[in-house]
């Protein structure tokens, strides 16, 4: 009964995450990936707003590689990108030192959604990936929270 009752929250938080990131045309892949990276990186409010910084140095990253392989490509041709993307990822090593940005899976992830999106480098792209982030960490956060309420009350 306890795996059918912690099963039917994390599938009601699915659809209902689902149902919220297609009527508000919101990438429900990147919505997963937040939703997944609450779980990863320690299961709590704290850990999802410290993840958010490096996650943003990741899609910072992404702009930047864009920009400056895009500049590249100009002059040295299809070795324009990777040659950004050496020197962008190799500098992650070094950003990695800085005190709250050292989660280079975090980075990754920035990366990946950037990426996965290709999104214009605008303000309202931008703030739309933001919202998708926080709402995978929001339903992440509820799942667990009602996951724990309910296995509590069940042990009662």
């Amino acid at each position: 009964m306890k795996q059918f009752l912690t099963a039917s929250i994390m599938g009601f938080f699915g659809a209902f995450a689902t149902l919220i990131s297609f009527s508000f045309h919101l990438p429900s892949w990147v919505l997963f990936l937040a939703w997944i990276s609450y779980y990863l990186f320690g299961k709590s409010v704290k850990s999802a707003i410290q993840i958010l910084l490096p996650l943003t140095c990741g899609i910072l990253m992404g702009i930047t590689i864009q920009l400056f392989g895009g500049g590249l490509s100009d002059y040295l041709g299809n070795f324009g990108f990777p040659i950004a993307v050496f020197i962008w990822i190799t500098s992650l090593s070094y950003f990695s030192k800085i005190k709250r940005l050292e989660n280079i899976p975090a980075w990754f992830i920035g990366l990946i959604i950037f990426f996965g999106l290709h999104p214009k480098i605008e303000i309202k792209p931008m703030i739309i990936i933001f919202i998708t982030i926080i709402s995978g960490f929001v339903f992440a956060y509820l799942n667990d929270t009602m996951t724990r309420l309910v296995l509590k009350n069940k042990h009662n």
